[in-house]
C-alpha cells in the first residue's frame, strides 16, 4: 500500500491559521497562540502585524538555533492579550465526545498534539466495531492521556504509561474532564515496562506508542528513538493478541522517513495490511505543515 497523506478533518476548536519563518499561529478554542515551528522553513503568508493582532501568547525560545527543539529547549511565553493559564478544548468525532484540558508550558507545549485527531477517531471507531466483553490498550509514552481517554470512552481497559509525574497528573484530569474513571497510571520507563509485562505473558488488544527521539525515564533510563524502536516494536508484537487487536506508531523526529517505521513494524507483524504514512495540519493560507509519521492496522 502507498503512504497516505492524513489530516485531522473533525476538529472545530483547532485550526492552523498560518505557518512560517520558524513558527506557527494556531488557534486552540477561542485562543490563537504563537509557537515555534522548526520545520517551517517558508515564508509567512500573514503579515507579522497580522499574527499579532490575532494571538493571546507568544512563546519565545532561549536559545538562538530556530531549528531544534525539544523538551530540553526551554523558553517563556508573553501574553499579547488577556488569557487564563488554563483552558478546555472539545473534540468530536460520531459518538466521541471529547473534553481536553489546555495550558501554557514552559516548554512550548499545550497539552496536545492536534493531528492526532486522526489517531483517536481511528481508536474509537476499532474499538466500537469489536464486540468483546473485554479489551485492554496500552498506551506508551502516552503524555497527557487523550488517546487513554479515547480508548476508555469506547469501553477498553486502559494502561497508560509515561516517565513524567505532570503528564501523568495531566492526564488523571482529562480522564475526570470526561467523567470517566479506573484508567491505570503507570509512573515507568516504556521500555522497561513492556519488557516486565512480556515476562508476565500479559496481552493486550491495542497497543498505542507514540516514542520521542530521546528521552529519560524515572530512574535515569535512557531512551533513544533510533536504538531502541526496533526492539521495541519487536516486544510489543509479543504482548499483542492475534486477532481484534490494533496496533499504532507515531513518530515526530524530524529526518526520519516513514518508511522507517514501517520497515520495523514489516519485520515482527509480517502477514499485516499497514496503513502508513504523514500526518498534517491543513492551513487556512495553503501552507500544509508536517506532523511527523504514522503507521497502524487492525486486525
Amino acid at each position: 500500500m502507498s503512504p497516505k497523506l492524513l489530516h485531522p478533518s473533525s476538529w472545530t476548536d483547532y485550526e492552523l491559521i498560518d505557518s512560517g519563518d520558524g513558527e506557527k499561529l494556531e488557534r486552540f478554542g477561542k485562543f490563537t497562540l504563537i509557537r515555534p515551528e522548526p520545520q517551517a522553513i517558508w515564508s509567512k503568508v500573514l503579515p507579522e502585524k497580522e499574527w499579532t493582532l490575532l494571538a493571546h501568547a507568544r512563546f519565545d525560545r532561549e536559545q538562538k538555533d530556530r531549528f531544534r527543539f525539544t523538551d530540553e529547549v526551554k523558553g517563556g511565553w508573553k501574553k499579547i492579550k488577556p488569557m487564563p493559564e488554563s483552558w478546555q478544548v472539545h473534540y468530536s468525532h460520531n459518538q466521541l465526545q471529547l473534553t481536553l484540558r489546555l495550558a501554557l508550558t514552559g516548554f512550548g507545549h499545550v497539552g496536545i498534539f492536534p493531528e492526532q485527531g486522526s489517531n483517536w477517531n481511528f481508536i474509537f471507531d476499532t474499538l466500537n466495531a469489536w464486540s468483546l466483553p473485554k479489551v485492554r490498550v496500552l498506551n506508551l509514552f502516552a503524555y497527557t492521556g487523550a488517546a487513554s481517554v479515547v480508548a476508555r470512552m469506547a469501553g477498553a481497559e486502559v494502561t497508560h504509561v509515561d516517565a513524567s509525574r505532570p503528564g501523568l497528573n495531566w492526564a488523571n484530569q482529562n480522564m475526570q474532564l470526561n467523567n470517566l474513571a479506573d484508567i491505570r497510571w503507570v509512573y515507568e520507563d516504556a521500555f522497561k515496562f513492556v519488557k516486565r509485562e512480556v515476562k508476565r505473558g500479559n496481552k493486550y488488544n491495542g497497543i498505542i506508542m507514540d516514542p520521542p527521539p530521546y528521552g529519560r525515564g524515572p530512574e535515569g533510563e535512557k531512551w533513544t528513538l533510533q536504538e531502541q524502536l526496533n526492539e521495541l516494536v519487536h516486544l510489543s508484537s509479543e504482548l499483542l493478541e492475534k486477532k481484534n487487536c490494533f496496533f499504532i506508531l507515531n513518530m515526530y523526529a524530524v529526518g526520519l522517513s516513514s518508511l522507517v517505521g514501517l520497515n520495523v513494524a514489516k519485520s515482527y507483524f509480517p502477514t499485516v495490511s499497514f496503513e502508513w504514512g504523514e500526518f498534517f495540519l491543513k492551513s487556512k493560507q495553503n501552507r500544509d505543515l508536517p506532523m511527523g509519521t504514522f503507521l497502524r492496522f487492525a486486525g
